[in-house]
C-alpha cells in the first residue's frame, strides 16, 4: 500500500490552462530525494496534498491539485488552478506559493523566483492609484527622473533640523525629501511635529521656486496608527505617504492603499527587511516577486537598488525589477522572471537608492533611463559646499547624461558638479 502520493503531483506532459497561476522555483532536494519527488512535494504542500495517502478523497480534488509540468535541472515550474485562490487576497496567495514549502525537510533550499498571474486573478486587484503618468502630473515633472533625498544620518535629527535639511534639499532643485525606514515618531522627532514643520518649509520652498515640492514621510506602525498618520498628512496637504511594506505586511499595505487613495495620497514603499529573504540566491523569495506583489496591491513606487551603489544587486536584476514595475506587459527573462500581462493594473516607479552621488548618476540612468525616482542622500549632504550644492550637482549630472557629454565636460561650467567630482569622482561604495 502506498504511503505518500507526491508523484501524483508531477506530470511533465501537462499543458497549463491560460487562467492558471504559474510559478518558477529554484530547488535543491535533500539527500536521498529525487528531483521529481522534491518537486512533487512542493506542489503537494502548496496545494491539496499532505504527507500520506488519504482514506477518502472526493474526485474533484484532482482538479485542484497543483501540477509540476517542467523540471530543468534545479528549476521547476508548477501550475496552480485558479480555484485554489481567494479573489483579491494577496496574503492568501503568499501563504500558498511561499508558505510551508520553505520548511520542508525534503528540500535543502527553495527559492520562489516569479509567478505569472493570469488576467482572471489580477482583475480582483486595484493596483497603484495614480500610475506613473498620474504621479508626473501630480508633481508637474516631465522628461526627467523624479528626485529625492533622505536627511543623513537617517535618524537622530530633531523635527526642526530635519525640516531645515529638507528645505535645503528642495531649494537645491530636488522634488522630494524622504524619511528613512527607521524614522517614524521618536522622542527627539515626533511624527506630528515633523509633518507640521516640513509643511511650513515645503510651502516656503514652493513660493520661492515656483515648483511643486513633496515628501515621503514614514507612517509605518499598526494599521490604525498608519491610517491616523495618513489622515494627518492629507490635512497638511501632502500627496505621499511612506510605508515600510515588508515589515508592515501585505494585508496592511492593501488596507492603506484604499485609505490613502481616498485621501488622494500615493504610497512610497520602502523595502526594509527584504534582504532577509531575497539576498540568498538559493533560498527565499526574489525581489522581483516582491516588487510584483507590491505593484499588484497598489504602491506607487518601491526601492529596487542601483547595482552601482552600496546595496547588493546586479545590473540585470535592477533592469528587470524596473520593467516589472513600469511596463504594461513584461516578457520573461531566462530564469529571472516570467511573462506578465498587467491588464488594467497601472504602472509604478522603480526607486534607485543606496550609496549614490553625482559621479554615479550616469551609470544609474544607463540602467533605468528617466522613468524612475532617483534618491541621492549622503551624496548630496556630503557635498563640500553643503546640501543645496549637492542637489544641484546631482541635477547637473543628470543634464550631462541627457546631453550625451561626460561629467568632466559638464563640470567645466558647473561649479557644484566639479566639487562633487573632486570629492567622490566615480567611486562605487562597498
Amino acid at each position: 500500500m502506498a504511503i505518500d502520493w507526491y508523484m501524483d503531483f508531477v506530470d511533465l506532459g501537462y499543458e497549463p490552462e491560460k487562467n492558471e497561476i504559474i510559478c518558477l522555483y529554484y530547488f535543491e532536494p535533500a539527500e536521498g530525494i529525487s528531483r521529481e519527488e522534491a518537486a512533487g512535494r512542493i506542489a503537494s504542500e502548496s496545494s491539496t496534498g499532505t504527507w500520506t495517502t488519504l482514506h477518502t478523497l472526493p474526485p474533484r480534488m484532482r482538479d485542484l491539485q497543483a501540477t509540476v509540468f517542467e523540471i530543468d535541472g534545479n528549476y521547476v515550474k508548477i501550475s496552480y488552478p485558479l480555484a485554489l485562490w481567494d479573489e483579491g487576497n494577496a496574503p492568501q496567495l503568499l501563504s500558498g506559493i511561499a508558505g510551508n514549502i520553505f520548511g520542508m525537510k525534503a528540500l535543502l533550499n527553495l527559492r520562489l523566483i516569479d509567478a505569472t498571474l493570469p488576467a482572471e486573478y489580477i482583475r480582483h486587484f486595484k493596483g497603484p492609484h495614480f500610475g506613473n503618468e498620474g504621479i508626473r502630473k501630480l508633481m508637474n515633472v516631465h522628461g526627467r527622473p523624479l528626485t529625492g533625498a533622505v536627511p543623513k544620518p537617517k535618524i537622530g535629527f530633531s523635527a526642526q533640523e530635519h525640516a531645515e535639511i529638507g528645505y535645503d534639499t528642495w531649494m537645491g532643485g530636488f522634488d522630494f525629501v524622504k524619511d528613512d525606514e527607521n524614522l517614524t515618531s521618536t522622542a527627539f522627532n515626533r511624527f506630528d511635529d515633523r509633518v507640521d514643520l516640513m509643511a511650513r518649509m515645503r510651502n516656503k520652498a514652493e513660493q520661492e521656486t515656483g515648483e511643486i515640492k513633496s515628501a515621503f514621510i514614514n507612517i509605518t506602525g499598526d494599521t490604525e496608527i498608519m491610517e491616523k498618520r495618513a489622515a494627518l498628512l492629507a490635512e497638511y496637504g501632502w500627496n505621499y505617504a511612506m510605508i515600510d511594506v515588508v515589515v508592515a505586511g501585505t494585508a496592511a499595505v492593501m488596507t492603506l492603499r484604499d485609505f490613502c487613495s481616498d485621501l488622494g495620497i500615493a504610497i512610497h514603499a520602502h523595502r526594509a527587511m527584504h534582504a532577509a529573504f531575497d539576498r540568498n540566491p538559493e533560498h527565499g523569495i526574489t525581489m522581483q516577486f516582491l516588487a510584483k506583489i507590491m505593484r499588484l496591491v497598489g504602491v506607487s513606487q518601491i526601492h529596487t537598488g542601483t547595482a552601482v551603489g552600496k546595496l547588493a544587486g546586479t545590473r540585470q536584476e535592477s533592469a528587470v525589477l524596473a520593467d516589472i514595475l513600469r511596463q504594461e506587459r513584461t516578457r520573461g527573462v531566462g530564469r529571472i522572471a516570467l511573462d506578465q500581462d498587467w491588464g488594467h493594473i497601472k504602472t509604478a516607479f522603480p526607486v534607485a537608492s543606496g550609496g549614490l552621488h553625482p559621479g554615479l548618476v550616469p551609470d544609474v540612468l544607463d540602467i533605468y533611463g528617466t522613468e524612475l525616482v532617483l534618491l541621492i542622500s549622503g551624496g548630496i549632504h556630503g557635498h563640500p559646499d553643503g546640501t543645496r550644492s549637492g542637489a544641484r550637482a546631482a541635477i547637473q549630472a543628470m543634464e550631462a547624461w541627457k546631453d550625451g557629454i561626460t561629467l568632466e565636460e559638464k563640470a567645466r561650467t558647473s561649479r557644484e558638479l566639479a566639487a562633487a567630482l573632486g570629492k567622490w569622482g566615480h567611486y562605487r561604495p562597498k
